[in-house]
């Protein structure tokens, strides 16, 4: 999931009122729709009232693509990709089953789709896990589960899968991601994360991370984000666990008129992906 704070930050607020695009929230959070964020093409600055481009100019380490400097998209490029080379971009020789299997107990691999090449099957698996992991916690959230807006959101044009898949061609786990924007800054989005009972604990999970982080380093975003509810401890200490904190856009405590204070019932969580190709950069010219 992705959520919207109650309360945004300054610098949200003027670098998505460029255009008239700015929408005030009603509630204390609610889901974000990809054209709300998609549809700039420009890094936003509370400094700068017009749009500025950005490129990225960094050495292609695949065979694929050669040992050229090639000149990386910007976001909305990168996801107008079609998905093969989205993954020759972005994913580079790393979806190797044999890889996967050393990992997890069982003959899986991992098959990489988009919101518009996932089968209705599929589709239908993502949706019962996250409905059989997390429906009660946004029930108890406040913001209510609705399978219909959760549908929804999981057709956002965007959208990237990673389906754990059984050699039965079951879905047994995926996360769902998205390259955009969040509070002007350049991201990488972890919308889902969820695993079936049989393969849990098994380090599948921080495999599916890294494979997301992956993409976001070698699109050159600033950082990694997720949103977890607060009630998930086991998610929380996993997510910490991999280098995630919580970040400044993350909703605060609010008191109310009455002098009581509601506690925020999610967290928004980041990660530096910039010291990760920092360190990659040194490891390679080392």
């Amino acid at each position: 999931m992705r959520l919207v704070p109650r309360q945004f930050s300054r610098r949200f607020r003027d670098a998505h009122s460029v255009g008239g695009c700015w929408r005030e929230a009603k509630e204390e959070a609610r889901p974000v729709a990809a054209e709300s964020f998609t549809a700039y093409g420009w890094k936003a600055s509370a400094l700068h009232s017009q749009p500025r481009k950005r490129q990225f100019n960094v050495q292609a380490p695949w065979p694929a693509l050669g040992n050229t400097a090639i000149v990386m998209p910007r976001i909305e490029d990168a996801n107008g990709l079609p998905l093969a080379s989205y993954r020759a971009t972005f994913l580079p020789a790393c979806l190797d089953p044999i890889a996967l299997n050393a990992i997890a107990q069982g003959p899986y691999t991992i098959s990489f789709e988009s919101s518009s090449t996932i089968t209705a099957v599929h589709f239908e698996a993502c949706l019962d896990l996250i409905a059989s992991s997390s429906a009660n916690a946004y029930a108890a959230s406040g913001i209510g589960w609705s399978p219909a807006k959760k549908r929804k959101e999981m057709k956002l044009p965007d959208l990237r899968y990673l389906l754990v898949m059984h050699a039965t061609k079951q879905v047994q786990g995926f996360l769902s991601f998205m390259l955009t924007y969040e509070d002007g800054h350049e991201v990488v989005y972890c919308y889902e994360l969820h695993l079936s009972p049989a393969v849990q604990r098994q380090g599948l999970g921080k495999h599916l991370m890294t494979l997301m982080e992956t993409v976001g380093v070698n699109a050159q975003v600033e950082k990694s984000m997720l949103t977890v509810f607060v009630v998930n401890a086991i998610a929380l200490k996993f997510y910490e666990g991999l280098g995630y904190s919580e970040d400044d856009y993350s909703p605060e405590p609010r008191k109310m008129r009455n002098g009581t204070v509601k506690m925020p019932t999610y967290v928004i969580l980041s990660k530096s992906l910039q010291e990760w190709s920092t360190d990659e950069e040194e490891l390679e010219h080392g």
